[in-house]
């Protein structure tokens, strides 16, 4: 998520002091919802690295994390009734972000003003928050997008898309440095991705040795490439995309080979199934298990972004294909289903992908939803989603790095052509 801002730079203790006092009047007035000071105090008191409206205390509270939290107060009405104050903050959060507020700040607890929200039960201003979130998430890619095409002017001979490699499955879709969130691109940057693979560098992963057990797949620094407890979200995956027997089938990213084993062992056994894989470890281990023999089988060494203009160019189409690839960005995904799916996918054909973006956190995981359901409408694909609830995943995690799971339910997406 967001870096916490802090006050940084020589300051004599008074003016700390001053500071100090400054950033409690604002979270004070802020909690108590009072707009008309708040709006005054946010024009009037100035801070060295920081805007008034994200100051933070010791804790990490923002002014969005106060006027959240004291929502949740209950006072009693004139008819004797407790109630909690949750309209008077809605008014104040939407105050705050208008402002430029960070929709997604961090607290000491690793909290957003989202979370919140949503441990207090205060659903009118979570989804405030989620709403913020989209916002963010949507004006960044368009802005990503619009330092693409003015690269490519600037520099014609170079691509300008900056493409992470794919790689083995993941139990995330992965997001090296891709963002989502309001105003300042450097705090935005870890906001919707998944924080267990933040720190993964694409190439490095490839290039490095992963560890294989009964029931994970690990990079060289322990980060979750995939794991065992993604099995029946892969089956049901597969018993979506596979409505018949004899199709073709198209698999981007093979990690444990959870998903494949269920395309091959499934009851609509496809005719065609074409699997992309980059990471040499992955593609050693499949050759051992005698993946390259199999019948109709056909493996793609190499990144999807090599693979797959090949395989348009040479007019392949399949009924089903799915995504699910490690240390990617969400634009990689985005230019996944803009250009090639539109012209891989059969006219009546489903896709589908492993929906772990911002999974980490549930505020994270809802924006996502909103915004690829944006994404894909704009590209011409309906989507459905199917909620599957995820068990308790404690001893899942020993030995791993990070989580990239913490949620309580799935939401599996099965994608069409509109129609």
């Amino acid at each position: 998520m967001s870096k916490r801002r802090k006050l940084t730079g020589e300051m004599s203790v008074s003016s700390g002091l001053a500071a100090e006092a400054r950033i409690d009047e604002i979270l004070k007035t802020a909690g108590q919802h009072d707009n008309t000071k708040l709006e005054r105090l946010l024009k009037e008191y100035k801070f060295k690295d920081v805007d008034a409206v994200d100051v933070q205390n010791a804790d990490g509270t923002t002014p969005l994390h106060a006027a959240v939290a004291s929502s949740a107060k209950k006072q009693v009405n004139g008819d004797g009734e407790s109630t909690s104050d949750e309209s008077a903050g809605c008014d104040t959060v939407r105050l705050l972000l208008e402002s430029g507020a960070i929709w997604n700040q961090l607290d000491k607890y690793e909290e957003t003003p989202g979370c919140v929200a949503f441990r207090l039960g205060l659903l009118d201003l979570y989804e405030l928050m989620v709403d913020a979130g989209v916002r963010a998430e949507v004006l960044l890619n368009r802005l990503e997008g619009y330092e693409r095409l003015g690269d490519e002017y600037e520099e014609p001979g170079e691509d300008a898309t900056d493409t992470a490699t794919e790689a083995a499955d993941d139990g995330t879709l992965g997001n090296d440095d891709e963002a989502p969130e309001l105003v300042d691109t450097a705090a935005a940057t870890d906001g919707i991705t998944n924080q267990a693979q933040l720190d993964v560098n694409s190439s490095d992963y490839l290039s490095s040795n992963l560890l294989l057990t009964r029931d994970k797949l690990l990079d060289g620094e322990r980060n979750g490439v995939m794991m065992a407890w993604e099995s029946d979200i892969m089956k049901r995956s597969v018993d979506f995309l596979l409505s018949r027997p004899g199709m073709k089938v198209l698999n981007i990213g093979a990690g444990m080979m959870i998903f494949d084993t269920f395309v091959q062992n499934h009851a609509n056994k496809p005719e065609v199934h074409h699997i992309v894989e980059a990471h040499s470890d992955v593609l050693t281990n499949m050759e051992n298990q005698g993946w390259d023999k199999k019948p109709g089988v056909t493996i793609h060494p190499g990144r999807w972004q090599d693979i797959l203009p090949q395989l348009v160019a040479e007019n392949q189409t399949f009924d089903a294909i799915y995504y699910d690839t490690f240390a990617e960005s969400y634009s990689d995904f985005r230019d996944f289903f803009t250009e090639y799916v539109l012209g891989l996918l059969e006219p009546d054909g489903k896709w589908s992908f492993f929906n772990g973006m911002g999974a980490d956190r549930q505020i994270s995981y809802d924006v996502y939803q909103k915004v690829v359901e944006m994404d894909l409408f704009e590209a011409g694909f309906d989507v459905e989603w199917h909620d599957m609830d995820i068990p308790e995943l404690d001893a899942e995690w020993e030995g791993v790095k990070r989580k990239y799971w913490n949620v309580q339910k799935y939401r599996l997406p099965v994608c069409k052509f509109m129609d």
